[in-house]
């Protein structure tokens, strides 16, 4: 039999607030889950005028958005955006971000990986990103999930 310290040590046990991983869709946005993701793409690009995102889910944008929820908070965020090329049906993954409070508890593993199970489910032929040299973690995350860096240059430009 267990003594009276188990029993004190599982009932002052701190209580984990339970994570979700979820697809968000249009008809869930509100002004609070906007308001969330705004000050959360902040920790991302702090310098980037953001869209609405009813226009982001809009039928025709074809653009998934996997949320993290702890409680009623989102924590992270991973956009995937897809297309049809004549070499394919792709993705792109964009804008992942996870509160900086909350890193560390493999929520941008969790988010990729909803992501990637929708691209199977969608038939994506191949899953497309881009990081920072300087991005080290997201960078090997991205390994240990079997992407591979390609000998090819990007070039963009703004056009506003």
């Amino acid at each position: 039999m267990q003594g009276k310290n188990y029993l004190e040590r599982q009932l002052y046990k701190p209580k984990i607030a339970p994570m979700t991983i979820e697809i968000l869709h249009k008809f869930e946005l509100d002004e609070q889950v906007q308001n969330q993701i705004c000050e959360l793409y902040k920790q991302l690009n702090a310098n980037i005028e953001q869209r609405p995102l009813h226009q982001i889910l809009q039928e025709d944008n074809h653009v998934i958005i996997a949320a993290c929820r702890e409680e009623n908070a989102i924590v992270g965020i991973a956009l995937l955006a897809t297309y049809k090329v004549i070499s394919g049906h792709r993705g792109m993954v964009e804008d992942v971000v996870v509160d900086s409070a909350h890193r560390g508890k493999g929520i941008g593993r969790k988010l990729m990986e909803k992501l990637l199970e929708e691209a199977k489910h969608r038939n994506l032929d191949e899953v497309l990103l881009f990081s920072g040299h300087h991005r080290t973690a997201a960078i090997n995350l991205y390994k240990s999930l079997g992407f591979n860096l390609r000998e090819s240059g990007l070039y963009n430009l703004k056009l506003k």
